[in-house]
């Protein structure tokens, strides 16, 4: 399921998520999402600190994020929303994942 579980100190793979991290406009994301893919963050989260659960496969963790709504699938709503006001996102990859945080002012 990941790329980045055992390739380093944990250190070393949070350096590694955090420089493969970038902003971009959800429409370019938007081929993850048709495919089911697009995981959302809330802005209350540490997006690379999600992003080193799921590359370790930490279920309790997010297990405890999903329960508390601080992690979940993209919904159509969300999509829906985030492409008529063109948002821009945090996004990191942890494939087959793409994990969105929309960037709040």
């Amino acid at each position: 399921m990941n790329e980045n579980k055992n390739e380093g100190t944990p250190d070393e793979i949070l350096a590694k998520i955090n420089q493969e991290t970038s902003k971009m406009a959800w429409t370019e994301l938007l081929p993850f999402f048709a495919k089911g893919m697009a995981i959302y963050v809330s802005h209350n989260l540490d997006l690379i600190k999600v992003a080193y659960a799921l590359s370790e496969d930490d279920k309790a963790q997010l297990e405890k994020w999903m329960a508390e709504g601080l992690v979940a699938n993209v919904s159509d709503e969300q999509a829906s929303a985030w492409h008529e006001s063109n948002i821009l996102v945090w996004a990191s990859v942890i494939k087959p994942w793409l994990l969105v945080q929309p960037i709040v002012d």
